[in-house]
């Protein structure tokens, strides 16, 4: 799947919850209560973390952690796009900026 599939498939999921959210408080949540969600997520997934290094007891952790890291994924992407940044773009340029960096740095 491509970057653009995850992004058009997050986007229409965003869409399907701001109607619940409208149907159940009147408005959609603004981008700080994305952020505060998404906070919330990665307390989550830093647990499911520890429990898949063995050091925190959580049943079924390998399908939670992948669930885990998908909510998160969503929130980054819903995120970027509330916020008018092109994420395919800036992840591209920063992991090149990245690169070239740590490849300075090692000397190669």
């Amino acid at each position: 799947m491509k970057f653009s599939d995850l992004e058009k498939s997050a986007l229409q999921l965003n869409e399907l919850y701001e109607k619940l959210e409208i149907k159940r408080y009147g408005r959609i949540w603004t981008t700080e209560e994305l952020a505060l969600g998404f906070v919330g997520d990665v307390g989550d997934l830093a647990k499911l973390i520890q429990a898949n290094a063995g050091i925190r007891n959580i049943d079924d952790c390998k399908a939670k952690l992948g669930h885990e890291l998908s909510d998160c994924l969503w929130s980054i992407i819903v995120l970027a796009d509330k916020c008018g940044i092109d994420l395919e773009a800036e992840f591209v340029k920063n992991t090149r900026e990245l690169v070239e960096y740590v490849s300075s740095e090692l000397g190669t």
